[in-house]
């Protein structure tokens, strides 16, 4: 499957549709059905006992799933998130930016379906593990 949009339109279209999270994700790198995105971590992500907070990953996550799907769809400004699963494995390391590998597992005309792996930069071993579904609104 061809990539639709590279990291400079995914960017500059979030941007545009989704300006509440400009700045909080960097998107580094776009292949074939896969993603890489970097959360630089301040201290509004932290939580007490000075982790990173589950909703913040999480959003790492979900915003991740997205950006995959607009790189193979291109401009989805309405896909949604419709499931989500995650594991928390590990505690990230605070003040660390995180970094989510994202692989599309289907991306269908209605469903997409995505894996992530986050870690703590600089981290072998992955902090957590998601599982999310997009739907794609009918044309």
């Amino acid at each position: 499957m061809n990539v639709a949009m590279q990291v400079d339109e995914i960017a500059a279209y979030l941007d545009e549709v989704f300006p509440q999270v400009r700045g909080d994700f960097v998107i580094e790198a776009v292949a074939d059905r896969a993603v890489r995105v970097r959360m630089p971590v301040a201290e509004r992500h932290l939580r007490p006992g000075g982790t990173v907070s589950g909703p913040a990953m999480f959003a790492l996550a979900d915003v991740s799933v997205y950006i995959a799907v607009l790189a193979m769809k291109g401009r989805e400004a309405l896909a949604v998130t419709t499931g989500g699963s995650f594991d928390f494995m590990r505690k990230p390391v605070a003040g660390v930016d995180l970094i989510c590998e994202c692989r599309l597992l289907k991306i269908g005309r209605v469903l997409a379906v995505g894996d992530c792996l986050i870690y703590s930069d600089g981290m072998e071993e992955p902090v957590a593990r998601a599982s999310m579904t997009y739907s794609m609104p009918p044309k």
